[in-house]
C-alpha cells in the first residue's frame, strides 16, 4: 500500500507516546522515510528527537551538505523534529546538522536510521523502505507455540564477518548476508544446531568491538549489505527452519562524534549525572534508564528486530553493568540508589518492562540475558519479582567447565565437584550452558589450545567435555570454530581455519558433535525435562579417583531416558560396571569409540554391542547393574524406552524419586 508523508507526519498521539515511552513502533515514525508513488520514490520524511537544540537541519547529498538548504520544523514540546525533502533519493547519504544552545553545532548520524554509510564513514543512508517479500510464514505462524522449556535449543554464535571470506578482493572478503545465508545453512543443517545468534548486526563504527559498541540500533550493518539483503537472510534461516537470535546492547553506547553522546548538545539519551553517565570499562555512555523517551527508544529497537525483521531473540549483552550502579567503579565513582544501595532501581524497571512488552506481543521469541552475577530470578516473570527474561546465560556453569577440563588428567580427581556442582543450582533459572567468543580472546587461547596433551588428547578432551555439556541440563551454545577444534584464538579480522576440516583430528570432532546435537535434538530426554528436577538422577556423582560421570536424563513420565557415562581421563575401564535405577533393556546410541570417531592409526575395538540387559546387582547404590568396557576419554550414551523398563519394578516409575535434585518454584512460569 502506498504510504504518502502525511503517513510518517507525527501527530499528537505520537508525541504523547512518545514522551510516555508506550510509542512501541518508533521505528515506522522517526528517522528517514521514502515516500512513493507508485513505485516512483517522492521524496523522503525526516524526523528526529532533539529536545535541547537551538535548531536542527537535514544535511546530504541531495543539499551538498548544507545547513541551511533544509531546516527542520520543531513540533509539538517533546522535541521532535521533522521535514519533507522531495529530492532525496533511496540510496543517498544523509546527516542532522544539531546546532546546541551554546551556538555549537554537530554533524550527527540518524539515531532512528534503518541504514547506514559503509565505515569508515559515518553517514546514515536513505533505505528503499519497502515491505520485504516474506516467504518464512509457516515458520512465523509457528512461532507462537514455541515453549523453550520443553524444546531443544542448541544455538551457533556467529560473527558474519570472521566466520569465511572471499581471499584477496579489495572490499575485505565478508560474505554479504544473501552468501552467509546459504553457506552457514549448509553447515548448520550438517551439524543439527536449532539457533543461530549472530554478533555484531547492529550498526557500529569499529571492527574491533565486534558489534558492543552500538551507533545504529534500528540498522543492520553496511557491512553485509542492505536491510532488504539483511532480511533474505532471516527469512532463509526460517525457510529451513533455523531460528535467528541477535546480540542487543542496551547497556551503553560509544563516545562517537557521529553517534547518541550528547546529542543535542546535552546528554539527551544518556544520564546527565557525572557518577551515573560513564561506563568507566568500556569509556562508553550509560543509557538513562529513568527517561521515558530513552526507554521507549530501546524498546522500540528491539521489537523493529523481532517483528520488522522476524528476528526469533535477542541475547542481552552486559546485564550485569545495567543492574548494578557500581559496575566497574570505585569508591566515589558512582552514586548510590534512594536506599543507599547499588542496585539500578530504573534499570530494572526498564528491564521488567522490556522483556513484558516483547514476549506478550511475540510469544515464542526469546529474550536471553548475559548476566555474569547471582542476581535472583532472572527468569522469573516480572509479577514474582523477577526480571522476566527466558534465559540466562550460565557463567558459573561455564566457569568450573574450563577450568576443570584444563586440568591434566591425573589432577581431574581433586576437582570433581567442578563438574557436578552447577546440576545444584541448575533449576534455579532456566539457563543456557555457553562456550561463547569471550572464552576463546584476550590470551584465553581457544577451546582446543585449553586442552591438556597433544592433538589427538586434546580432541579427545574435548569430545568428552561436548559430551557433558549436550547431556547436563540447559540449552546449549558453542562459538564458531570449537566444534571442529579451531587452533588459534578468534579474530574478526580473518576467518576461521577452515583447513583444518580436512585433518582426521579435527573432521571427527566435527562429527562427533554433528552425532551429539542430533541426538539431543531426538531425544526428548535431552531437553522436555531442562527446566525440573525429575529430568536428571545422577547414578554416580562421586567417582572422583576415577574421574568418571554417570547420570539419566529422563523425559516426561519416563517415556525416553538416557543413561550418559563418560570418562575424562585416559585410562581405559574394559572392567567398568554402571548402576541404574530399574531393570532394563538399553541400546547403545553414543560410542565415542566408534569407527567414525576414532583417530588415525588407533586399534580398532572389538565390536560391541548395541544392546545391554541390566542384571539384578548392586553398584553405584544402585539396584541394577550391566558391565561395559569403557575407553579412554570414554563416551557412552544408552537410551532406554519406557516399554524397556522391566515390569516388575512399575513402582519405580509412579513413586517419587528421593534421590533427585532441587526442584524448582513451582509457581515459576513466563
Amino acid at each position: 500500500m502506498e504510504k504518502t508523508k502525511y503517513d510518517y507526519e507525527i501527530g499528537e498521539i505520537d508525541q504523547y507516546l512518545f514522551g510516555k515511552g508506550e510509542h512501541l513502533e518508533l521505528y515506522r515514525k522517526l528517522g528517514a522515510h521514502t515516500v512513493y508513488e507508485g513505485d516512483e520514490p517522492t521524496g523522503v520524511y525526516f524526523a528526529v528527537w532533539a529536545p535541547h537544540a537551538a535548531s536542527v537541519s537535514v544535511v546530504g547529498e541531495f543539499n551538498e551538505w548544507d545547513p541551511s538548504r533544509h531546516e527542520m520544523l520543531r513540533v509539538g514540546p517533546v522535541g521532535i523534529y521533522t521535514a519533507f525533502i522531495p529530492e532525496a533519493r533511496p540510496g543517498q547519504l544523509y546527516k542532522f546538522y544539531v546546532r546546541a544552545q551554546s551556538g555549537l553545532g554537530k554533524y550527527k548520524a540518524d539515531p532512528f536510521a534503518s541504514m547506514a554509510e559503509r565505515r569508515p564513514g559515518t553517514a546514515s543512508r536513505i533505505a528503499l523502505g519497502k515491505n520485504f517479500d516474506w516467504g518464512d510464514q509457516k515458520w512465523m505462524n509457528a512461532r507462537p507455540k514455541f515453549n523453550h522449556r520443553e524444546e531443544p535449543v542448541s544455538i551457533y554464535e556467529c560473527h558474519i564477518g570472521s566466520w569465511k571470506r572471499h581471499p584477496g578482493r579489495p572490499d575485505e572478503g565478508f560474505y554479504s548476508y544473501r552468501e552467509f545465508a546459504k553457506y552457514a545453512v549448509e553447515y548448520m543443517e550438517e551439524l543439527h544446531y536449532t539457533h543461530i545468534e549472530l554478533m555484531g548486526i547492529l550498526e557500529h563504527p569499529f571492527d574491533g568491538s565486534w558489534g558492543y559498541q552500538v551507533t545504529g540500533y534500528f540498522a543492520p550493518t553496511s557491512r553485509y549489505g542492505s536491510p532488504e539483503d539483511f532480511a533474505y537472510m532471516v527469512d532463509y534461516f526460517h525457510q529451513h527452519n533455523i531460528g535467528v537470535i541477535l546480540d542487543w546492547v542496551p547497556a551503553h553506547f560509544p563516545k562517537d562524534e557521529h553517534g547518541l553522546a550528547s546529542f543535542d548538545g546535552t546528554p539527551t539519551f544518556e544520564y546527565s549525572d557525572p557518577l551515573k553517565m560513564e561506563q568507566l570499562d568500556w569509556d562508553t555512555r550509560i543509557f538513562d534508564f529513568g527517561k521515558a523517551e530513552v526507554r521507549g527508544f530501546l524498546i522500540a529497537s528491539a521489537l523493529n528486530w523481532i517483528e520488522y525483521y522476524h528476528v526469533d531473540g535477542l541475547r542481552v549483552d552486559a546485564v550485569a553493568a545495567m543492574l548494578y550502579l557500581d559496575y566497574g567503579k570505585r569508591d566515589g565513582q558512582w552514586r548510590a540508589n534512594d536506599e543507599g544501595g547499588n542496585v539500578s532501581k530504573e534499570a530494572v524497571s526498564f528491564l521488567q518492562k522490556l522483556n513484558k512488552t516483547i514476549l506478550s506481543r511475540n510469544p515464542g521469541a526469546l529474550m536471553i540475558a548475559e548476566e555474569s552475577t547471582t542476581w535472583p530470578g532472572v527468569t522469573w516473570p516480572p509479577h514474582d519479582g523477577g526480571l522476566g527474561f527466558n534465559l540466562k546465560w550460565n557463567m558459573g556453569w561455564m566457569h568450573d567447565f574450563l577450568e576443570y577440563m584444563k586440568l591434566d588428567p591425573y589432577f581431574r580427581r581433586n576437582a570433581h565437584n567442578m563438574m557436578t556442582f552447577a546440576s545444584s543450582y541448575a533449576y534455579t533459572e532456566n539457563f543456557v550452558l555457553v562456550l561463547s567468543h569471550d572464552e576463546v580472546v584476550h590470551m584465553k587461547g581457544s577451546m582446543y589450545g585449553k586442552m591438556p596433551g597433544e592433538r589427538t588428547e586434546k580432541i579427545d578432551n574435548l569430545m568428552a567435555g561436548y559430551a557433558f555439556m549436550t547431556a547436563h541440563p540447559g540449552k546449549k551454545l558453542l562459538f564458531m570454530g570449537q566444534d571442529f577444534g579451531q587452533i588459534r584464538e578468534w579474530s574478526e579480522e580473518r576467518e576461521l581455519d577452515w583447513y583444518l576440516m580436512a585433518e582426521n583430528d579435527h573432521a571427527r570432532l566435527n562429527r562427533f558433535v554433528s552425532e551429539l546435537l542430533k541426538l539431543y535434538r531426538t531425544c526428548p530426554a535431552f531437553y522436555d525435562q531442562d527446566s525440573v528436577g525429575e529430568g536428571l538422577q545422577w547414578i554416580n556423582a562421586d567417582d572422583g579417583y576415577r574421574s568418571i560421570y554417570s547420570f539419566v536424563r529422563h523425559s516426561k513420565d519416563l517415556k525416553d531416558n538416557v543413561l550418559v557415562v563418560i570418562n575424562f581421563t585416559p585410562v581405559d575401564r574394559s572392567d567398568y560396571r554402571v548402576g541404574l535405577p530399574c531393570g532394563a533393556k538399553l541400546k547403545l546410541i553414543l560410542d565415542s569409540s566408534d569407527p567414525r570417531f576414532a583417530a588415525e592409526g588407533a586399534e580398532t575395538a572389538p565390536d560391541k554391542k548395541k544392546i545391554y540387559h541390566t542384571e539384578k546387582s548392586e553398584c553405584d547404590n544402585q539396584p541394577y547393574s550391566f558391565a561395559y568396557p569403557l575407553p579412554a576419554y570414554g563416551v557412552a550414551f544408552f537410551e532406554y524406552k519406557k516399554e524397556d523398563i522391566e515390569p516388575e519394578i512399575e513402582e519405580v516409575k509412579k513413586k517419587k524419586r528421593k534421590t533427585l535434585l532441587q526442584r524448582p518454584r513451582n509457581e515459576r512460569s513466563d
